[in-house]
């Protein structure tokens, strides 16, 4: 049988027509690489439409999130288990409430984290630390699958970088929520038992303080790095 609707060789679109489609596609593609991809996701933006739309400001925090996760997984891959007791310092009290007063009360300072008696199997803890230009850290709290934590953290010096996240034996990370912000307030529920918490980076060129309240079901506030 024979093609009825085969084409001509005059209908067919000449060499110069596909070439030209083809410069259009490409002129098209490097356009939207330069004003839209570049800037949202690496933070480069050479003809400042990204800056117009925010998606420069979006990229470059990708990138320094990005950076500072690897950092933190190729630390922990290469740190032993760190043994009871060691590792850095922790400011961590826990918040009881007074038989006779509704508003809670903190332990004295430097007091062993211990669970309160605001319900059974939770407690409330108030950890403050405070960080160097580009320092981070990383607080996590040790819980059971399925375990819920209501949190609030505030930065005294502005914007900085979070990560909430989590881990396991054989799972280095879980993420839950990542951003810049001075101030987050939520509700965490444990995927799986293990360490869940956040880290934080101070890209704001001064020290700043970062205050964080944790209450519910979980047996241990760690400081990791």
């Amino acid at each position: 049988m024979y093609n009825a609707n085969k084409p001509t060789a005059s209908e067919l679109p000449s060499t110069g027509k596909l070439l030209k489609s083809t410069g259009i596609a490409a002129a098209i593609a490097a356009a939207l690489l330069v004003t839209i991809v570049m800037p949202a996701e690496y933070g480069i933006d050479p003809t400042r439409v990204g800056s117009v739309f925010g998606l420069t400001e979006m990229g470059r925090i990708k990138v320094q999130l990005a950076a500072e996760a690897q950092a933190e997984e190729a630390a922990e891959a290469g740190a032993a288990a760190p043994a009871a007791g060691s590792g850095p310092a922790l400011d961590s009290t826990p918040i009881t409430p007074p038989a006779d007063a509704t508003a809670p009360a903190t332990a004295a300072p430097g007091a062993a984290p211990a669970a309160t008696a605001t319900q059974a199997g939770t407690r409330s803890d108030r950890t403050v630390l405070t960080l160097a230009p580009d320092q981070g850290a990383e607080i996590k709290l040790v819980m059971q699958e399925g375990a819920t934590v209501r949190y609030s953290w505030s930065s005294s010096g502005g914007r900085i970088n979070y990560d909430t996240h989590a881990d396991r034996p054989g799972t280095s990370y879980h993420g839950y929520a990542k951003g810049s912000s001075e101030r987050v307030e939520d509700t965490l529920t444990a995927v799986f038992t293990g360490s869940h918490g956040w880290f934080w980076r101070n890209r704001t060129g001064a020290p700043v303080t970062i205050i964080l309240i944790t209450e519910g079901a979980y047996s241990e506030v760690k400081r990791v790095v």
